[in-house]
């Protein structure tokens, strides 16, 4: 069993290029908050693990597992390794982490996902987001590639069950009425409202596609860290603070499936399958599985992955909300609503919190354990026991999920 110790996020809002900080910085701040947060001892930490997608692009750095060597001199000679793909970054490195003490090797793990990526424009950025793609194939000379290969997702959708941009923008919306409960959302104070979600005009603009303005997540500076640790070190950290383990969030199941890297080839594979992802189904499944669920009426609420709604569209019936291809039902009936009966992405999710690509994942997992141990403040899920994350990186080529409980 894998406990999760606590953690700290940065704030999303913050511009850190416009601060006049490196990427180092902001590991350093997210190491920090997180030690001080879970109130463990530099010197107890046995490995870091790093999950990033591209610092080499937007930050002229790779290599980034020594910097946490920097954070603190107890960490000298640390053991440290860097992750990466694409957006799932963050979730691959808390699974290799979690893998390692698991395996006997560590007790206390150290994961932290960061990205840096208000130091270029829009327009190269949105070039090297195009390299979580097959970016010859699908990415090179367009502009915009990722909101046009998701918009392609609804389009399947579309296709093969109808969809409306109606229910798009109820999803929109949702993202980020939630982001204002959380004080380090990107968009807090920002305004969205269902009706300009579904308008079209100079203020919400079509990107590429079906996709407009509305449906984006954002491009955020973000660090996230987390600690995980093995049963015993966790009933001594619960010793030490005069609680009981039992109080403790633990990773009670994952999932981890690779598709195919383009899109239309995902898209070829499952003609014949209910699900437009079929991999991202089967992680959630195996997921399920390992955490000893049945279905997803056994969680209190989700973490998943809206880069843009239509993904998030498509979670909700790979989840099992719904039958396949139903995914309207659970919007019109209001069930990922924050009051609903399985809220999607208390926290605002990558549409209001912010997606810093190689953190998000590891945002993800500690929001669900802040929600099941009671502790995330105004978007806390009443009685939460239980949560899912799905990280996706790519169009859907790489899918991790977590069952968090306690």
């Amino acid at each position: 069993m894998v406990y999760i110790l606590g953690g700290f996020q940065t704030d999303f809002a913050r511009n850190w290029t416009k601060e006049g900080k490196h990427i180092s910085a902001m590991i350093r701040e997210a190491v920090d908050g997180c030690l001080a947060a879970t109130g463990v001892a530099p010197q107890q930490i046995d490995v870091g693990h790093v999950g990033n997608f591209a610092a080499e692009l937007y930050a002229m750095q790779g290599h980034l597992g020594a910097f946490l060597v920097d954070v603190d001199p107890a960490f000298s000679g640390l053991p440290t390794g860097r992750h990466e793909a694409a957006c799932a970054s963050g979730s691959i490195a808390l699974l290799a982490a979690s893998a390692e003490i698991e395996a006997g090797r560590y007790d206390c793990a150290l994961v932290v996902g960061v990205e840096q990526m208000k130091t270029v424009s829009p327009a190269i950025g949105g070039d090297y987001l195009g390299t979580a793609a097959w970016y010859e194939l699908e990415a090179k000379g367009v502009e915009f590639p990722f909101p046009k290969l998701f918009g392609k997702l609804g389009d399947e959708y579309d296709r093969r069950y109808g969809l409306k941009d109606e229910h798009l923008a109820h999803i929109a919306a949702v993202n980020y009425g939630n982001a204002k409960r959380n004080p380090r959302a990107q968009t807090r104070t920002w305004y969205m409202s269902e009706a300009h979600a579904c308008e079209t005009s100079k203020y919400n603009s079509v990107i590429g596609g079906r996709i407009k303005i509305s449906d984006c997540s954002q491009v955020t500076d973000g660090a996230v860290a987390v600690i995980l640790a093995s049963e015993k070190f966790a009933h001594s950290y619960a010793k030490q603070r005069g609680t009981k383990v039992e109080e403790l969030a633990k990773i009670e199941g994952w999932g981890h499936r690779t598709a195919p890297l383009r899109f239309d080839d995902k898209v070829a594979e499952s003609a014949n399958d209910p699900y437009v992802l079929p991999h991202t189904r089967r992680a959630i499944l195996d997921a399920f599985k390992r955490a000893g669920i049945a279905d997803c009426w056994a969680l209190s609420g989700i973490e998943t992955h809206d880069c843009f709604t239509t993904s998030e569209y498509m979670a909700i019936d790979h989840f099992g909300l719904t039958a396949p291809g139903q995914s309207w039902r659970a919007i019109e009936e209001k069930v990922i609503d924050f009051d609903g009966k399985l809220p999607i992405n208390p926290s605002g999710g990558l549409i209001g919190a912010g997606h810093p690509v190689g953190a998000t994942g590891v945002r993800q997992l500690l929001d669900a354990s802040l929600q099941v141990t009671g502790r995330a403040g105004n978007y806390q899920v009443p009685d939460a026991r239980r949560f899912a994350t799905l990280n996706i990186g790519g169009s859907g080529t790489t899918s991790c999920v977590f069952i968090v409980g306690r």
